[in-house]
């Protein structure tokens, strides 16, 4: 990951950016921050930003991290369970501005008690921006394709997604980048089960993309592995969506 693989600097990364549209002086939440990258590139827009993990280690780097990049001052670190209400309330009803939680409630096997406490935590018009892999295009039941065809002499490649289910996914493991060291657990969710989970806490969802890789450069090569989504245009392999207070 280091500072963003391309999926945070060209996907996931400008859309919550936007959806979030973070100012200057603003405290915000990130939920499951991992090694902080979001965190400090918040802190680079101003933002005052307290960032939690369930991994102890994922914090010690990314504490490191941040304090090497110049941003100690700005973002707080704090191991917590995102699922323990208790804790997370602990952080201080109605104190946020905003909350963030990338690439993460997929690794959760439930979401409605983050749900819960985060809109205890944010403020009457805070807003809560999320986001996870695409559930109709990137989950455990889904299968990359790629076809060749002759075409009138001409041999044309053909990207495509095959899903064999959406809405009954059970949960599986798989890699969360090439080369992870050990697979982990994944727990796919219908697009009904994610804003369901928001709507029963009392968020109204108002802000919703879906980032795609773009189509290269006339000349340029495609990305190293033929079965990379940087290769399938046009196909979103992440959603993100902003959530209100009600």
């Amino acid at each position: 990951m280091g500072e963003g693989n391309a999926f945070q600097r060209i996907l996931i990364g400008p859309a919550t950016e936007r959806l979030l549209d973070v100012r200057q002086g603003e405290t915000v939440l990130d939920v499951a921050c991992g090694n902080g990258v979001f965190s400090r590139r918040l802190a680079e827009f101003g933002a005052s930003v307290v960032a939690t993990d369930f991994s102890e280690k994922f914090v010690e780097l990314a504490r490191a991290r941040t304090e090497r990049a110049g941003y100690g001052h700005a973002v707080e670190y704090l191991v917590a369970d995102a699922t323990d209400e208790e804790r997370m309330l602990a952080l201080g009803e109605g104190r946020f501005d905003a909350t963030v939680c990338n690439m993460a409630l997929m690794d959760m096997p439930a979401i409605d008690p983050l749900m819960r406490v985060l809109r205890r935590l944010l403020k009457p018009e805070g807003r809560f921006v999320f986001s996870v892999q695409h559930p109709a295009f990137n989950s455990n039941a889904v299968r990359l394709v790629l076809e060749e065809e002759d075409r009138d002499g001409t041999l044309v490649e053909t990207y495509s997604v095959k899903v064999s289910g959406y809405l009954h996914v059970p949960p599986g493991k798989g890699a969360g980048m090439p080369s992870e060291p050990a697979p982990h657990p994944y727990f796919h969710r219908p697009l009904s089960g994610l804003f369901g989970a928001c709507f029963r806490a009392g968020f109204v969802v108002d802000g919703v993309e879906e980032p795609s890789f773009p189509k290269p450069e006339e000349g340029s090569q495609s990305t190293a592995r033929a079965l990379s989504w940087g290769n399938f245009v046009g196909i979103p392999p992440v959603l993100v969506a902003r959530a209100r207070p009600t």
